[in-house]
């Protein structure tokens, strides 16, 4: 039995295919390790979002070839492993990842030719050619697959695949394709199943999650389906788009206790013109309008966002625009990034990546700087209060005489050790929040 490494970068969707990838190779009949030193084959699941991800790529093949040529005192050029990507980079960079001899990269796959994957192993043993697929279906949703998980708390489960949006500076539609969507009874047949092995809280995955369609069924319907699952005592979502969000969906998260009141809602600009650019459609005024909204229908959500700074000819006065909505919207939390170009899309085509790093550099540390004091407003307010909170750890990271837990509203929450017994991984306690900092909140069971 060949024994495989797997290691995952990006996002979560990613997470969860390499769940497929391992219940694809286990029905082969292969084998797993987390020692890639020991592995016959490995296998980098990667991203195409992040910036510079592949030479963070490149860097680990080659740390892992001279780390293993060391320990089985051989060289490099001798060592029987064989080597795959998979993922967005291979679809991305596929011509590059082939014809790099400095990498010797045996087979690549996308994102949606995983079943292949026996077959281009057994091929690169056999034969020792350099094999690939990197079809992007119009059909495949792997709904036939039972992903092999890790125990845990959380499960992910794509719902969707692929994205239509087109935004501008976004790789995703041609590494991932055209969205699809499962059916929803397969989708909450595989919650079920999630709930019978113990799983707690399920995480609806897409690009475009909020897109979701299948026949008659919108993601509104979905999502009431799921939450009716017993067992399932959570369920998240992630990615929407500001673009999908209708009164029905609205109404059953309000409805459902067990659908988490916290939403993930991408700004990336607060500035029309380069909304524009971005091909974001929708308006300054419309996102605003729709935060109003779901605050009406939903007081207690909480809201994270992404942002990009420095977009293509951007201006100080368009940078102070997304300041401006920042510090009205006041997100729980953001993740703010640099603009830079991925090889592909639109921007990177028809746009000119024309600000400099330097001055990049400072409006996100702008940004920074007044999310870190609007997440700790955010947080301080839950002072006082008491806290649904999922035990996700009996150790906290940096204090063993603490719980690690996450709230419904998907916050950090640190809890003091009283001498409680009998708590588990997955348990909902509740919390009194005692003290607040703009990344956790701290407290003990009350």
């Amino acid at each position: 039995m060949r024994k495989v490494f797997v290691e995952t970068y990006g996002c979560q969707m990613n997470e969860y295919d390499t769940e497929l990838v391992k219940a694809i190779l286990a029905e082969a009949r292969y084998g797993f390790t987390k020692d890639e030193l020991e592995a016959d084959v490995v296998m980098l699941n990667t991203c195409a979002i992040r910036e510079h991800a592949h030479r963070k790529i490149y860097g680990r093949i080659h740390d892992i070839k001279y780390r293993r040529s060391q320990k089985h005192n051989i060289a490099v050029k001798d060592d029987p492993v064989k080597f795959g990507i998979l993922g967005c980079m291979a679809t991305n960079l596929r011509t590059e990842l082939l014809e790099n001899r400095n990498l010797d990269i045996d087979f690549i796959a996308g994102p949606d030719s995983y079943k292949r994957l026996p077959q281009l192993i057994s091929e690169s043993f056999g034969e020792g050619a350099k094999g690939f697929d990197l079809t992007l279906s119009e059909f495949e949703t792997y709904s036939d697959i039972y992903p092999r998980r890790e125990d845990g708390i959380n499960a992910w489960i794509a719902v969707m695949r692929g994205c239509n949006n087109f935004c501008t500076f976004c790789v995703v539609p041609y590494t991932r394709g055209r969205e699809r969507s499962r059916s929803l009874e397969n989708v909450v047949d595989e919650a079920r199943r999630l709930a019978d092995d113990g799983f707690k809280q399920i995480t609806l995955l897409g690009q475009n999650v909020n897109s979701y369609k299948h026949e008659e069924h919108d993601f509104a319907d979905l999502m009431a389906a799921v939450a009716q699952v017993k067992g399932i005592e959570r369920v998240r979502f992630t990615s929407p788009h500001p673009k999908d969000f209708p009164d029905k969906f609205l109404d059953v998260m309000a409805e459902y206790p067990n659908i988490c009141k916290q939403i993930h809602l991408p700004l990336q600009s607060g500035n029309d013109r380069i909304l524009e650019l971005m091909n974001r459609t929708y308006t300054q005024d419309e996102f605003l309008k729709l935060v109003d909204k779901i605050r009406h229908k939903i007081p207690n959500i909480s809201f994270s966002t992404d942002v990009i700074v420095g977009f293509c000819s951007e201006t100080d006065d368009e940078h102070r625009d997304t300041y401006e909505v920042m510090k009205q919207v006041e997100f729980d939390s953001a993740f703010i990034f640099k603009y830079s170009e991925r090889k592909q899309t639109i921007a990177s085509r028809k746009m000119k990546d024309d600000i400099p790093d330097a001055i990049k550099t400072e409006r996100i540390v702008e940004l920074n700087e007044l999310q870190k004091d609007i997440s700790l407003k955010k947080n301080q307010e839950h002072i006082g209060r008491i806290e649904a909170v999922i035990i996700e750890s009996l150790e906290a990271s940096k204090t063993k005489d603490a719980y690690f837990g996450k709230a419904d509203s998907n916050k950090t929450v640190i809890i003091r050790k009283q001498g409680e017994t009998g708590l588990e991984v997955g348990d909902i306690v509740h919390v009194h929040i005692e003290d607040a900092s703009p990344n956790v909140l701290r407290g003990a069971i009350k």
